[in-house]
């Protein structure tokens, strides 16, 4: 017997199959199987995924569009990454602000936001807690730099004192070259 493959925008746009979209949404962040259970529940979404994709836990796919969204063969999408193809406020629009296209064997570590329009090329790995706003060129390692010092804090920022003291108490540090 075959397996039984649908997706969502294979039926008429109704409010219901926008209820089944996000109920399969929030199912599939905590489900297990990250190369199966998951990936599955995405495509019936309408996620375009290739093969041997990985889908962490608490992965955040775009509620409303979906559809916008390709990612290729041989992909791992890191623990609580959040993929966003629009950004408008409302109910659902016929356009969106743009595909977000994740090609062959890419790596995105744990905490990562994709925004829309951008594409990450082939065998890119990037860094966990990246903000990724523009496409990212094969074969690169893309991230933040590095986190460091940026300020002495002589007045700890709790309960027991006023921010503006905690700003006042902050002295810079200087980088050394």
């Amino acid at each position: 017997m075959e397996a039984l493959e649908f997706t969502i925008r294979e039926f008429p746009l109704t409010k219901m199959n926008r209820v089944l979209s996000a109920l399969l949404s929030r199912v599939a962040e905590w489900a297990p199987g990250g190369s199966s259970v998951r990936p599955r529940l995405q495509r019936w979404r309408g996620v375009q995924i290739g093969d041997k994709v990985w889908i962490g836990l608490f992965v955040h796919i775009d509620e409303l569009h979906p559809d916008s969204l390709s990612i290729g063969d041989n992909c791992t999408i890191g623990i609580r990454t959040s993929i966003l193809t629009h950004f408008y406020a409302g109910p659902k629009r016929p356009a969106n602000n743009g595909k977000v296209i994740i090609e062959n064997d890419v790596f995105i570590g744990p905490h990562c936001l994709i925004l829309p329009n951008v594409r990450i090329g082939q065998g890119a790995v990037v860094q966990a807690g990246t903000i990724v706003s523009q496409s990212v060129p094969p074969h690169t390692l893309w991230g933040a730099a590095a986190a460091g010092p940026l300020a002495s804090v002589t007045a700890p920022l709790t309960a027991d004192r006023e921010y503006a003291e905690f700003l006042r108490g902050l002295k810079p540090v200087t980088k050394h070259l």
